[in-house]
């Protein structure tokens, strides 16, 4: 395989899984983290590459979203030539940072967040490992306390086991991990929501498509997950103001009104008070009854502009304010005579003006 990308979470695996290639085969195994890298560090990689190609190059790029354009362009030739192998590392979405060439020319992994049982098994072996691990410190600890520190890393494993060797550290030799300090270690717990990223636009959708699921449940949730990550109330509040006439529309027009007045009171009141208004909006959106009549009859008629030949406006459809346009029969009046099917009703006529 001459080119891999791994993207996923941190903490997954990514690096691990590029060591463990480069054990396993003959090539110069060379390690590059974009964040510190630059164009004159790349060209002598490259060139050291080119002098041992009897033997081959694998060359792993850490973090390769933050190489720009002209960086990743850099590495086709010899990429072309094998001269090297490419295994690159993202937490970001391929698709917005990496160059297409690149990516037309390799395998994507994808790696999922590591799951609860997962993660906390390996805290267990860790904990009690004296050669890798913190075993020399014979400190114990109860089951629940992995299982929550597992939840709490939240699938990232570097970030389980960093947090396990703070607690551990912080007790005496011999000394046990209990459910207290770990509350008190989580006090300021962080969520993992990357504002301008894969975190924000899928949770996003995820709220959206709760409310038009009608799960106010759900909603609430990914509200909240959005807020807890810094998320901008006004960027919400602008969904809840699209969604109002796109998924709820004519089957309550108070949604529309409702959205915008949250909307006015985000940016007037603003956080931590306007989550209140932010929670009203998504449990009315939620609850209401949808409609997307609005959206299916602006896409008929912006389709028909694009299939069918544009129509003029009929004369008694168009502007009247000038003599000639009268005199030409302009907006001429015209009454239609209409009796309804009941009874009760008296016959009506209806003009244009």
């Amino acid at each position: 395989m001459a080119v891999c990308f791994f993207y996923g979470p941190p903490g997954t695996g990514k690096t691990t899984l590029a060591e463990v290639i480069a054990r396993n085969c003959a090539d110069r195994f060379v390690r590059v983290n974009a964040v510190s890298s630059n164009v004159a560090e790349l060209r002598s990689i490259l060139a050291m590459a080119r002098q041992h190609s009897h033997r081959g190059t694998l060359l792993f790029i850490d973090e390769i979203h933050r190489f720009n354009r002209a960086q990743q362009d850099l590495l086709l030739p010899d990429m072309e030539s094998g001269v090297i192998r490419l295994i690159g590392a993202t937490t970001q979405n391929p698709g917005f940072y990496i160059n297409q060439p690149l990516l037309s020319r390799g395998h994507l992994f994808r790696l999922e967040a590591l799951s609860v049982a997962v993660v906390a098994r390996q805290l267990r072996f860790a904990l009690t490992d004296s050669e890798r691990g913190l075993g020399s410190h014979a400190v114990t600890a109860e089951d629940v306390v992995f299982e929550e520190l597992a939840v709490m890393s939240q699938g990232d494993m570097r970030r389980a086991l960093n947090a396990l060797e703070v607690l551990a550290l912080s007790q005496p030799v011999g000394g046990s991990i209990t459910q207290e300090s770990l509350k008190a270690f989580a006090v300021e717990r962080q969520i993992r929501y990357d504002a301008d990223a894969d975190e924000h636009y899928d949770t996003a959708s995820a709220y959206i498509k709760s409310m038009r699921g009608s799960d106010p449940d759900a909603a609430i949730y990914w509200l909240a997950k959005m807020l807890a990550g810094g998320e901008d109330p006004r960027f919400i509040a602008r969904r809840l103001v699209i969604f109002a006439s796109e998924d709820i529309g004519l089957a309550d027009s108070r949604a529309l009104s409702l959205a915008v007045a949250t909307f006015h009171a985000c940016e007037q009141i603003g956080l931590p008070e306007c989550e209140l208004n932010l929670a009203h909006a998504t449990l009315f959106m939620a609850t209401a009854p949808k409609s997307n009549s609005s959206t299916l009859a602006i896409s008929r008629a912006k389709d028909a502009l694009k299939s069918q030949p544009v129509q003029s406006v009929p004369a008694h459809l168009r502007d009247s304010h000038t003599v000639f346009n009268k005199s030409v029969g302009q907006a001429k009046v015209t009454c239609i005579a209409t009796t309804s099917q009941r009874a009760s009703v008296v016959k009506t006529t209806w003009c244009n003006r």
